[in-house]
């Protein structure tokens, strides 16, 4: 032990010892004024009114207590004298933040405005971040360093709000230059290590991949801000900024450009989002806590200390029931017998299986509603929302699923049988700009614009444009998935008012369709459900191998299998 080296971990616990022993001090007393009857009876008749009695129990119960009690207040303390050889654990991967401040940053198509709302997403972060080099890099026509890397967050979030889009002064949207800023500055501090966080709406494609494959070890993860439909950019001066042509711009998020782009910088693309999403996401991404190891650790200990407060609470015990009056401890224990004790019960599936297996078990057997409960995998819940018919269920878990062609395709889908079209264009070709080779969106997709080119027709057939909703050609009734095209709802015999593509202008490639469509069958997209790789291997179930039905060459699946394929869209036959 050296004395040197002897203090309290928690030395603001000692301030308890002066009411300690004050109300020691306090008890004595009231204990004196009971036994002084010589204030009120003279004393030669003292010995003849109070029996002889010893006060040794009770000045011993004072006396136990109030050790006990300054001994559990030095525990509290934490007295210590030995340091723990700890190696340190702190945070050392460096994170540039590059943050767009070209002119479509000030569209409002999110509330109050896409830089606003940057800005707040940045704040987050820089909270989360407890620890690691932070960078600021901020750019439109050219590129420019607010804050180089530091551990101080508090810097840099105290700087966000005068970052506006009037500051900088050149208009544009250099993206390469700010890769480039960023680069510069996590090899001048050194590191082989680290992460580029860009913050914008759009970028162009060629340049950011030229720039991006420079950065070496370094990974590039996007925050995309704003949304696919875009919006004017209002002018402080009135009115909205317009083209060389006369015409309001209207800049649009390109989610499929800025996940490529990320993907390959080799980090990770999310959507700017209401709630704290996006930021755990992006956290989890960027951050890498790295021990120190080998002689340069040596010098570099945790200051933590070996506590010896526990070890010293021991000797509260028996203290503490020394202090105790006769029959007391007897007296609590019948208190606390009474008390009851709560009581789980304990499912015995739960206790063998994860969340995902039972879902999957309830997926198999067309449970489908219980399966979308119980799944944490975004994919699967997707699929199986859509399987129990709620659409709009599955188009709200997709958008905040990281952005993927399937999970695009099968967005896609829930829009088709939710009878939005135009989103289910777009949802579709956002699946084929990630997958350029999906026959099966190419498919869908093309079905369903003819579709609504047949519906724009139709109504431009009837009187005054548009007609009551009883004489609009009927809209592709949402139908349960199945593994095969069924039957429509309507009554066979009853013809219908419209007549959708004949399955051979639909689908040139049918002989590699499962099954030829049939007779008076609507567009019925099926979802693709989520291929293995995309699950965790232990908390996903276990699925068999995909099995080629009769007559078809395509890879088929059943619900159980882990990497089924969609079926293509079914028309009705004229």
């Amino acid at each position: 032990m050296l004395l040197n080296e002897f203090h309290f971990i928690r030395p603001h616990w000692l301030w308890g010892i002066i009411p300690c022993l004050l109300l020691a001090v306090v008890i004595v007393r009231n204990k004196l004024k009971q036994g002084n009857w010589s204030a009120v009876c003279d004393a030669e008749l003292l010995p003849y009114l109070i029996q002889a009695k010893t006060t040794t129990p009770s000045r011993f119960a004072i006396t136990t207590g109030t050790l006990a009690a300054l001994v559990a207040i030095f525990a509290l303390a934490g007295p210590t004298w030995e340091r723990l050889p700890t190696p340190i654990f702190r945070n050392e991967s460096a994170l540039v933040i590059i943050l767009d401040l070209s002119l479509s940053m000030d569209a409002q198509d999110i509330k109050p405005s896409r830089l606003i709302r940057a800005r707040f997403k940045i704040a987050d972060i820089l909270k989360q971040r407890k620890d690691g080099q932070t960078a600021l890099i901020v750019y439109a026509g050219d590129a420019f360093v607010v804050t180089p890397l530091t551990d101080d967050s508090a810097t840099i979030e105290s700087q966000l709000a005068a970052l506006t889009t009037d500051i900088m002064p050149e208009e544009g949207s250099n993206t390469p230059l700010a890769l480039k800023k960023a680069f510069s500055l996590l090899q001048q501090a050194g590191l082989q290590q680290g992460q580029v966080l860009l913050v914008t709406d759009n970028v162009d494609t060629d340049l950011a991949v030229h720039a991006v494959n420079k950065l070496g070890g370094y990974n590039l993860s996007i925050l995309g801000v704003g949304t696919p439909e875009g919006a004017p950019i209002s002018l402080p001066e009135g009115g909205f900024l317009k083209d060389k042509d006369g015409s309001i711009m209207m800049p649009k998020l390109n989610i499929a450009d800025l996940a490529q782009l990320a993907h390959t910088g080799n980090g990770v693309y999310w959507t700017i989002s209401d709630d704290d999403t996006d930021v755990k996401a992006l956290l989890a991404a960027i951050t890498k806590p790295v021990v120190q190891q080998g002689a340069a650790s040596k010098s570099l200990l945790a200051d933590l200390w070996d506590d010896k407060g526990p070890a010293l609470a021991l000797l509260v015990l028996p203290l503490a029931a020394l202090s105790f009056r006769k029959g007391l401890l007897c007296w609590a224990v019948l208190v606390l017998l009474p008390l009851p004790k709560n009581s789980y019960a304990l499912d015995w599936q739960t206790l063998w299986q994860t969340k995902d297996q039972l879902a999957q078990q309830a997926y198999t057997q067309k449970q489908y509603e219980q399966a979308a409960d119980l799944f944490e995998n975004p994919d699967w819940k997707a699929i199986s929302q859509f399987r129990a018919g709620h659409y709009q269920q599955t188009i709200d878990t997709l958008k905040n699923n990281q952005p993927s062609a399937l999970s695009a395709y099968n967005q896609g889908n829930a829009y088709a049988q939710s009878g939005q079209l135009p989103e289910a264009i777009n949802a579709y070709q956002q699946a084929l700009s990630l997958n350029p080779n999906d026959e099966d969106a190419k498919y869908n997709k093309a079905l369903v614009e003819k579709e609504l080119e047949k519906q724009k027709k139709d109504q431009q057939k009837q009187p005054g444009g548009s007609g009551s909703q009883k004489d609009q050609p009927p809209k592709p009734e949402p139908q349960q998935p199945q593994d095969k095209p069924s039957e429509p709802p309507n009554d066979p015999g009853q013809k219908q008012e419209q007549s959708n593509p004949s399955e051979d202008q639909l689908d040139p490639a049918k002989e590699n369709h499962p099954e030829d469509p049939k007779p008076d069958a609507k567009p019925k997209p099926e979802p693709k459900d989520p291929s293995k790789k995309d699950q965790p291997e232990a908390d996903k179930p276990q699925a068999a191998e995909p099995q080629k039905t009769a007559g078809d060459d395509k890879e088929s699946a059943t619900p159980a299998e882990a990497k089924p394929t969609a079926e293509k869209l079914q028309a009705d036959e004229n």
